[in-house]
């Protein structure tokens, strides 16, 4: 069984409308909300073996916060496909990873990272800003990895909710 942690980013600033999207920055919200889900993480024994990251501003620096605050030891690593990222996409990047990863986290946008959910296993989630759900699927090896697996839906934590 391995496991895939699915995050969208946290809040986004819209305060430069002549800002291109792939660069705008973390609003005040998103810089407190980023770092309760990496305490999530570790409070929970769910710190990821790899961290991939859309390559857009608030995607990465939502991945750096959770990174920083889970104690997630390894690189962060910028996947261009999941900018702005289909389920089609992520699932490739995926069945590309070594098997070694058991536990690995995407962080990126929706509506690709609500339906990626829905592919991998039949259940529709909303996914507001720093919203985390947990997957296991019924693999061994990343490769066998396609839609309509079957996974199951774990947990989904909305940084809302949080004590």
């Amino acid at each position: 069984m391995k496991t895939l942690l699915i995050l969208r980013h946290a809040k986004s600033s819209w305060d430069d409308p002549g800002l291109a999207d792939i660069d705008r920055p973390l609003n005040k919200r998103g810089k407190h909300d980023a770092p309760r889900i990496g305490q999530l993480l570790r409070s929970e024994d769910l710190v990821p073996d790899l961290l991939l990251a859309s390559p857009a501003k608030r995607a990465l620096k939502t991945a750096e916060a959770v990174a920083e605050e889970s104690g997630y030891a390894g690189e962060i690593a910028v996947q261009a496909d999941f900018y702005p990222g289909d389920p089609e996409d992520f699932i490739e990047v995926l069945r590309s990873l070594p098997d070694e990863h058991e536990r690995v986290m995407v962080v990126g946008h929706n509506p690709g990272l609500e339906e990626l959910v829905d592919a991998l296993t039949g259940e529709s989630v909303a996914l507001p800003t720093a919203a985390l759900a947990q997957i296991t699927l019924p693999v061994d090896r990343w490769s066998n990895l396609m839609e309509a697996i079957e996974g199951r839906l774990v947990n989904v934590w909305r940084v809302k909710e949080l004590p």
